[in-house]
């Protein structure tokens, strides 16, 4: 990675990705994610790789769940920018405006609640 990508947030290294995402990389992967809500809450985060706002937001939100010993969820990771159409049809889907970073919660197939930027929390899992 050269300097200027750990500056302002480029492309996410091989190797950093941890170990409780789940990736969304197609539409049925978002079905299959919107399926596993009807058996417990489903968080989507969509992440923008060349926004140093959004990796940031992304690392503290990672810590969070990391550190948490209350994990009743799924958690799934959209790179809105490979994957963009994907993230029309989440907003599309379910009426939420398209935001990067954002946080998307789900449960029994509906979104029960969305941040975007500094207000993305695990806090927001729990509503």
């Amino acid at each position: 990675m050269s300097f200027i990508d750990k500056i302002f947030g480029g492309k996410q290294e091989q190797g950093d990705t941890k170990s409780f995402w789940k990736t969304i990389k197609s539409e049925d992967d978002l079905e299959k994610a919107i399926k596993e809500s009807y058996e417990h809450k489903v968080a989507i985060f969509k992440h923008s790789t060349s926004c140093f706002i959004s990796k940031t937001v992304l690392k503290n939100f990672e810590k969070e769940i990391e550190t948490s010993e209350d994990q009743n969820a799924s958690f799934y990771f959209l790179d809105l920018l490979a994957f963009r159409a994907i993230s029309n049809k989440i907003a599309e889907d379910f009426g939420i405006r398209h935001e990067s970073p954002q946080l998307i919660v789900i449960e029994n197939g509906k979104p029960i609640s969305n941040a975007s930027h500094q207000d993305i929390s695990l806090s927001q899992i729990a509503i």
